[in-house]
């Protein structure tokens, strides 16, 4: 009877036991609840990051946002795609109505013409994270922890992504914009002109190419183009005009701007000869829209060189990977046409050119720690990957490169991305690309190269300053 009453006992108090370590872990749990409440409260309000970009549709982000909003499920992003053409005068005018958007993204060489418009990212970053803890193999609790964390730094821009990433992204020491891809230049090239032409391979350096076009080119009475080898020489119907003019002078050895921020490509190198690197780049893109010259095959009359490629009347045309669309489309996927690299001047070291987008953080923006922290998540390779698969872009991370070049649709830009560069770091990148379209517009109606090439260059020093 006193062992029976006894084993009771013992098991009273093993149950009085097991309560007060419940009641305890209760009591402390309250109790942490407590402390945090008023320090978690502001954080983990519901709110709404407002996106814009000029390109990609919300599918194209749709797996990044939900896999954010995992760990963040307060915070909803609305992405908004808005036209190319209407981008920039509607960011100026919400901006003057303070309903602009928290994040946004601008071309690689806008950041100083942008710079007063964004808020550079701070060096931590405090965030509240939910996360599920269990308890006693019993009971899950959702819990929130305020973090604070390290931000990227410049060192870490220049050691992640390419080269050309950390020239346009960082001023001062300061981290102005991510990339979640950076586009190339590229060669496309109709495979029927060219079978027809007995061209078998695309040409790899400029020489070749200047043979293949004359192959390929028929011409008509008074010089009517029949049928275009290439789609250069002119500036206002030439897609990318700006940009290859400015590779070629730049892999022909022109220095584009000095260390004291002069625009300098129409002068003669110190040291070397009277031979104009810059001067003769600009001679070899025109002569190709002049009649009298031995590779004339386009000139003003001619449609867009893009939409005249994508209808199978060029031979060669140079364009991006957000190109690729565009052509499938009007050619309704019927183009047989191939991507080979860009030419190069051979004996010269290769240089290709790049044309991307930064996004950053408005400086009007009341959740500035929120709006990098979802770019700095976006541009992480686990995430970009995502983006990169649903848009077919080239990568911006080095780490992602050698993995695109076995990929056959990619690989014509990742084995360029190395090589990338580009230029122009003033406050008016439209107006820069417009003097040197209407630069070579001008030297196919008559103005003498030198003269030409100078007036662009004071031209564009005045967007410098």
């Amino acid at each position: 009877m006193n062992s029976i009453n006894s084993s009771q006992v013992k098991k009273q108090y093993k149950k009085i036991f097991i309560l007060i370590i419940l009641a305890f872990f209760v009591l402390a749990s309250g109790f942490q609840c407590k402390c945090q409440s008023e320090e978690v409260k502001e954080k983990l309000k519901p709110i709404t990051l407002n996106y814009w970009r000029a390109w990609d549709d919300t599918e194209d982000f749709s797996n990044i946002i939900n896999a954010y909003r995992q760990i963040h499920p307060n915070i909803t992003i609305n992405y908004r795609k808005l036209r190319y053409q209407e981008y920039e005068q509607a960011l100026i005018e919400a901006w003057a109505e303070d309903r602009g958007p928290d994040i946004f993204a601008i071309r690689n060489t806008w950041t100083n013409e942008y710079a007063k418009y964004i808020y550079p990212l701070p060096a931590t970053i405090s965030m509240a994270y939910q996360y599920t803890k269990t308890t006693l193999g019993i009971k899950n609790e959702t819990l929130v922890e305020v973090r604070e964390t390290k931000s990227i730094t410049p060192a870490e821009v220049k050691n992640d992504f390419l080269d050309v990433v950390y020239q346009d992204a960082v001023v001062d020491n300061k981290i102005y914009g991510l990339p979640l891809s950076v586009d190339t230049l590229i060669m496309f090239y109709n495979r029927n002109l060219l079978n027809n032409a007995g061209i078998s391979l695309p040409p790899n350096d400029w020489q070749q190419f200047q043979g293949d076009v004359n192959k390929i080119s028929l011409l008509g009475r008074d010089n009517t183009i029949i049928q275009a080898g290439t789609a250069l020489g002119t500036g206002t119907n030439i897609d990318h005009a700006a940009d290859i003019i400015s590779l070629l002078m730049m892999q022909n050895g022109a220095r584009m701007v000095n260390a004291s921020n002069a625009v300098t490509f129409h002068k003669v190198p110190a040291g070397s000869s009277n031979y104009n690197p810059g001067i003769e780049a600009i001679r070899f893109y025109t002569d190709f829209a002049i009649p009298s010259r031995e590779v004339y095959s386009w000139n003003s009359k001619m449609p867009s060189s893009r939409q005249a490629f994508a209808q199978g009347l060029v031979g060669f045309y140079f364009g991006f990977s957000s190109d690729i669309e565009y052509i499938k489309s009007i050619s309704k996927n019927k183009l047989n046409y191939g991507m080979n690299k860009m030419p190069q001047i051979e004996g010269n070291p290769e240089i290709n050119f790049a044309n991307y987008w930064l996004e950053t953080v408005s400086k009007k923006s009341q959740y500035k720690n929120e709006a990098w922290d979802f770019i700095q998540f976006a541009t992480q390779a686990k995430q970009v990957e995502k983006y990169l698969k649903a848009t077919g872009r080239p990568t911006a991370l080095l780490a992602l490169v050698d993995s695109q070049k076995n990929n056959d649709s990619l690989k014509i830009f990742a084995s360029q991305l190395l090589t990338t560069q580009s230029w122009y770091r003033g406050i008016d990148a439209k107006k820069a690309d417009n003097y040197l379209i209407e630069m070579a517009d001008s030297i196919v109606n008559g103005t003498e190269t030198n003269e030409a090439a100078k007036l662009a260059a004071e031209r564009i020093q005045q967007t410098m300053r």
